[in-house]
């Protein structure tokens, strides 16, 4: 059973084995390098990096966030539903070989070597870009690269990718049970696994480790301020510790209760068009601090990093089982 459920998926599996091993050999050939030049420069590593550098950086952001989802469609998805559609389970099924075992096999090896693609990807691409986030997380002035907690780059890092991988391929199968048809099922599997992907940062994952708060004051020389919503709010960047993750912000009125910013503030920028826009906006926030105004940031700092890998590789391992156990229930009660 092993051998025959090896060949049914061997095509897909060789083929995002030798994409994952081409991306580790590209990350062996240029990682050295970058790790000596952190050695040398330290923070100052980001002024430091080339073209190539960029291009390698996100491009393994990219292979590590598409690995567990092309698993889930490309190896998940048609492993059951494929034989289903065609009913060549019937032959397994009438040689001796349960239900049961039947989908314990295929779950088996390609839960296991799903995790192995994602695992190997996510070391190598995390190895690689270890000077690139110590630099981040060290203060290092940029806009181009993301700090480990940030959404993009949390979930391409560590030991996170290994249960979403687990999660996709999981899924897949389940969909592919209850759809029993193949093209629906991966297209079904890549929207829930998308939908996920998008819930988890947004709802759950700030809550999975003890958040920090501060409250900043708004002054022109303060921290960097932005605004958002049309002059409705304000957006308060901690530069000051760098590699936090923000998880939401609420403006202060002077009495310390949440409060939306006051009129005169849109008055106040667009009071004189002919002025200098940043002397006016500078103006306008000294006005606001005098009132009394502060902002309150809720945050995850940069030290949280692994208390959240571990927490969110739990919540994915907790979904894949309960799949599991409902793929076990369905074949046998379906």
């Amino acid at each position: 059973m092993i051998w025959l459920t090896w060949r049914q998926f061997r095509t897909q599996a060789a083929v995002v084995s030798a994409a994952v091993a081409a991306l580790a050999v590209t990350l062996a050939v240029t990682g050295p390098q970058l790790a000596d030049l952190y050695r040398a420069v330290g923070s100052g590593l980001l002024d430091q990096l080339s073209g190539s550098d960029r291009t390698v950086y996100y491009t393994g952001l990219v292979a590590v966030l598409a690995v567990p989802a092309v698993i889930g469609m490309f190896w998940g998805a048609p492993l059951v539903s494929r034989e289903l559609e065609t009913g060549t389970h019937y032959l397994a099924w009438n040689q001796g070989v349960t239900r049961t075992r039947w989908l314990a096999t295929k779950l088996g090896l390609g839960g296991a070597a799903a995790m192995t693609a994602a695992g190997l990807a996510s070391l190598a691409v995390s190895w690689w870009s270890s000077p690139i986030d110590r630099a981040v997380n060290g203060g290092g002035a940029t806009d181009t690269y993301f700090p480990r907690l940030d959404p993009v780059a949390f979930v391409a890092r560590g030991v996170a990718p290994v249960a979403h991988a687990a999660f996709a391929f999981v899924l897949g199968v389940a969909l592919g049970l209850v759809i029993r048809r193949t093209l629906p099922a991966m297209a079904t599997t890549l929207a829930v696994y998308a939908a996920v992907q998008i819930v988890v940062p947004l709802w759950i994952r700030p809550h999975l480790a003890a958040t920090d708060r501060t409250t900043v004051p708004i002054e022109p020389d303060g921290a960097p301020i932005s605004i958002q919503d049309g002059a409705k709010g304000i957006v308060v960047h901690l530069d000051q510790m760098p590699g936090a993750w923000v998880t939401s912000q609420q403006t202060l009125n002077a009495a310390g209760r949440p409060a939306a910013l006051p009129s005169s503030f849109a008055d106040c920028l667009n009071a004189e068009p002919g002025a200098s826009p940043l002397q006016e906006f500078e103006r306008c926030i000294a006005d606001l601090g005098a009132q009394g105004y502060k902002q309150q940031v809720t945050y995850q700092p940069a030290g949280n990093f692994w208390a959240l890998q571990w927490a969110e590789t739990g919540l994915y391992l907790g979904l894949a089982l309960a799949l599991t156990g409902f793929c076990a229930w369905w074949i046998r009660r379906r």
